[in-house]
């Protein structure tokens, strides 16, 4: 189903929405016959409880969501897509205000009910579609939801169908979409170009590695995303075992949701100058792999030890990163389903995010809880820097003692940048279980939140 409104001329459904507080004074204002039937039925008011209530004639008179309690509310996101779901097909109109929240995100909760990964099997997601809410930027929400579509998309397509020249080819598709401007430096010309680790990453698979750079916009606050866009994750010669490779087709979450982040300032046509950095690769095993042991010289001269060829992924975003600050843009932001400490840390549902401008972290901080897209402030632990330098070579790629891993990994990333305010988003991109508006599978994690506080962070 198109993750779009309904047409504000299609036949309606009036759709209430009530809470636990006003159930009761909603309810003795219907007629006899919709209290009796509620009655009959059991209806609650709880999150997620849906009932639609025919006329004399048996045909559907009006539809009432359930929409909990403040408390029951702040447990999770999206209530009102809760109810959607176990909505009948068919086309709602809400009758009414909504008791408590942002109606804009309940909106867009309500479009992404309506996803589903259906490339291979038949699968549907929600059937009740929305005409637009009076004053609900239409237009805005239904780009961030054709993004968010676009980010789960990839993330979720298998590396036989998705590898580093598939993921080339989606970025030129949105490229040409948007009239952008893209290059790309693949195979050999990398070590030409001096890309020298996103090359030895990518050297051993079948797909040659490449560095993906998309540009759009010519006026106004230069902004770039780097994507860590490893489309498989063998772990290289360090070979992860079977239960830990499972899920690594969404080891490109972070170019996917640069990508889908792309398409929303796109789409809405932002005032900026946008650069989308990504390095495509696969870490596969062959003999020409890298090895444990290795010194690599990166973009930027650093040398970097290999200790650990599955911490291949702050490899290929050091000299994307090195690549983006020749630019000199303002604003400098990596996102990477990088490492497993921050699962540890924070668990699936959190992006957490590394800065030293307050200021970017507390716009992140207040534009998150706006659209339900739940971020959370990590250190630059400056006592950690001794931890990434080997001896040996100026880095090392994965410190010993398993200690701080998600901070010693942003510490690495920001070696390769001097941009004052550059931002690192090590998420997960994935849902393990199903939400409201969440499918199982990819999800985009933290360009929601991005989208909000980018005119705050840009001044717009």
């Amino acid at each position: 189903m198109p993750l779009t409104f309904a047409k504000p001329d299609s036949p309606a459904i009036p759709l209430h929405i009530v809470d636990k507080d006003g159930y009761d004074g909603w309810r003795k204002a219907q007629s006899q016959t919709t209290a009796t039937w509620l009655d009959t039925v059991g209806f609650k008011p709880v999150i997620g409880s849906a009932q639609v209530v025919p006329d004399a004639k048996g045909a559907p008179a009006l539809a009432i969501a359930g929409y909990g309690d403040a408390a029951s509310r702040a447990q999770g996101r999206f209530p009102l897509a809760a109810a959607a779901a176990n909505l009948p097909k068919g086309t709602y109109a809400l009758a009414g205000a909504l008791p408590a929240g942002d109606i804009e995100t309940e909106a867009l909760g309500w479009l992404l009910s309506g996803y589903a990964f259906d490339r291979y099997a038949i699968q549907s997601g929600s059937t009740a579609r929305l005409i637009c809410p009076e004053g609900v930027d239409a237009q805005r929400i239904e780009a961030i939801a054709a993004a968010e579509g676009v980010i789960r998309d990839l993330i979720n397509t298998p590396t036989s169908d998705l590898g580093p020249e598939a993921l080339e080819q989606a970025v030129r598709d949105l490229a040409t979409t948007f009239d952008a401007s893209l290059s790309v430096v693949r195979g050999d010309a990398l070590i030409e170009q001096n890309f020298p680790m996103i090359h030895a990453v990518g050297r051993a698979a079948d797909e040659e590695p490449r560095l993906i750079d998309m540009r759009w916009g010519d006026t106004g606050p230069k902004l770039t995303l780097v994507g860590k866009g490893v489309c498989f994750d063998t772990g290289g010669l360090n070979l992860k075992p079977g239960a830990s490779m499972g899920l690594m087709k969404k080891d490109m979450g972070g170019a996917a949701t640069v990508l889908g982040l792309a398409r929303m300032i796109m789409a809405l046509n932002l005032p900026l100058q946008l650069r989308v950095l990504i390095p495509a690769v696969e870490n596969a095993v062959s003999g020409n792999a890298f090895r444990p042991g290795d010194i690599l010289t990166s973009r930027k001269g650093l040398t970097v030890e290999i200790n650990n060829t599955d911490a291949e992924g702050r490899l290929v975003l050091a000299d994307a990163l090195t690549c983006a600050d020749e630019d000199d843009p303002d604003l400098v932001i990596s996102m990477a389903t990088l490492t497993g400490a921050a699962r540890v840390a924070v668990g699936p549902d959190l992006s957490p995010f590394f800065t030293n401008d307050d200021d970017i972290a507390e716009a992140l901080a207040k534009t998150a809880t706006e659209v339900s897209d739940p971020v959370w402030r990590m250190p630059f632990w400056e006592p950690y820097e001794k931890m990434i330098e080997p001896g040996i070579a100026d880095l090392d790629n994965a410190p010993k003692g398993g200690f701080a891993g998600s901070i010693t990994a942003a510490l690495f990333l920001r070696r390769f940048t001097e941009n004052p305010r550059y931002t690192h988003f090590d998420i997960y991109g994935w849902n393990p279980s199903p939400a409201p508006a969440r499918s199982k599978g990819g999800t985009g994690m933290g360009a929601r939140a991005l989208l909000q506080a980018l005119p705050e962070m840009l001044g717009l």
